[in-house]
């Protein structure tokens, strides 16, 4: 081999390597994976990624605190990053706003995702974000506290039967019935949607609207305070760690509180189920909470940023980030929610179940606000301060009234 063809070789491999790309094939990527796990696992389907496509990917890690506020603060000055990753309730605020590119339809399988995360993809009718992990809640039952009180240990098909159970079982302060957010932010709402929609209704119609006096919204809001009675109003982490320590009888949470779990193994007995229904015959609905990639409008280089946004999402990719980093939950593609490593961990089985049964925030533009007008009632409802239907009735007319 000639001395003139070695050096071409030697200058093609440079030219291939991340760190020697010329401008034109950089782009930017900001994520909210900043745990040094977390990050290690994406870095190395991103450095795949740059090799497969001759490429750099400049990355920013977010945290979930002060994320957003750095993605609002880069789209006002005109500087966003070329990918970014967006919460399932955050997608409809920047897709509304046009600041998000418009994916080419043909570019993105959407049958491949589950059902269930498709709405948050879509503003009036055109696709702006890519599914790309998605889990789910479900139902954990303190099996000991059951035994000890004569009820039975099964899950309970419904909510009534539910109900009936935890209050069979309160006897505070050694143990509530059921563990019951409270005036917790973000998480509340989460909650009380399943009943919401367990019982045939949703927080908006058909054309968009908040519908927050409908019958069924305030039904699943007199429940819960119902559920109220007999169990302990706290926060989501202090009910988790009631839950570790065997004092709550059933509470609704995610593989986080699963993992915990199966680490610890508590002396008690514990099990997980599906969420319970309206009536034995129409299985219980659970909220659904997912991770999507988005294209800025501005991006000066969409086709390389399309690439990573498929090449991520793609199912044989996420599969190996979820392998990696169990607490992600599962890739969004369907086709590898019953990828047998996954599923290897056997309280995995439950929440790859439920996700059959779930749903995503509602898509609404202004959901942050619709969200804490929601929660604000459920809290006056909780304590007392209002009835269930004057308090929805008072979120509803401040929404209508701004």
């Amino acid at each position: 081999m000639s001395a003139r063809a070695v050096l071409s070789i030697l200058v093609l491999l440079s030219a291939c390597r991340p760190g020697n790309v010329p401008e034109e094939r950089r782009i930017s990527f900001w994520h909210f994976w900043s745990e040094p796990r977390h990050r290690a696992a994406l870095q190395e389907l991103i450095a795949e990624f740059e090799q497969r496509f001759h490429c750099r990917v400049d990355v920013t890690e977010l945290t979930w605190n002060e994320g957003k506020t750095k993605l609002l603060a880069a789209f006002n000055a005109g500087k966003p990053p070329d990918v970014l990753e967006l919460g399932s309730d955050w997608v409809a605020q920047f897709s509304s706003a046009g600041v998000l590119w418009e994916l080419p339809r043909d570019s993105i399988p959407l049958e491949h995702f589950l059902a269930a995360t498709h709405p948050p993809c879509f503003w009036q009718g055109k696709l702006y974000a890519v599914p790309w992990i998605v889990d789910t809640r479900v139902l954990f039952l303190n099996r000991t506290a059951l035994q000890r009180a004569g009820l039975p240990q099964t899950p309970p098909q419904t909510w009534e039967e539910l109900l009936q159970r935890a209050s069979q079982l309160h006897s505070p302060p050694s143990l509530y019935g059921c563990g019951v957010n409270g005036a917790d932010p973000h998480r509340l709402y989460k909650k009380v949607l399943p009943l919401v929609w367990s019982f045939g209704g949703d927080l908006l119609d058909s054309t968009g609207r908040p519908q927050l006096t409908a019958p069924p919204v305030v039904r699943a809001v007199r429940f819960y305070t119902e559920l109220a009675r007999v169990g302990l109003i706290e926060t989501q982490r202090q009910l988790d760690d009631l839950f570790l320590q065997g004092k709550l009888g059933f509470w609704v949470s995610g593989a986080w509180l699963a993992e915990k779990l199966r680490q610890q193994q508590p002396r008690w007995e514990y099990s997980l189920a599906l969420l319970p229904g309206q009536t034995p015959l129409q299985p219980g609905i659970s909220f659904a909470g997912g991770e999507y990639l988005a294209i800025s409008a501005a991006s000066p280089r969409k086709e390389l940023a399309l690439a990573l946004v498929r090449f991520l999402t793609a199912g044989e990719t996420a599969v190996r980030f979820c392998r990696a980093v169990p607490e992600a939950g599962f890739p969004a593609d369907q086709r590898f929610v019953q990828d047998s490593l996954l599923l290897s961990i056997p309280y995995r089985r439950h929440f790859a179940e439920q996700l059959r049964r779930a749903r995503m925030t509602p898509v609404h533009p202004q959901w942050l606000e619709l969200e804490a007008a929601f929660e604000n009632a459920v809290v006056e409802a909780l304590y007392g301060i209002h009835s269930p239907e004057k308090a929805l009735e008072r979120a509803q007319q401040l929404l209508s009234h701004p």
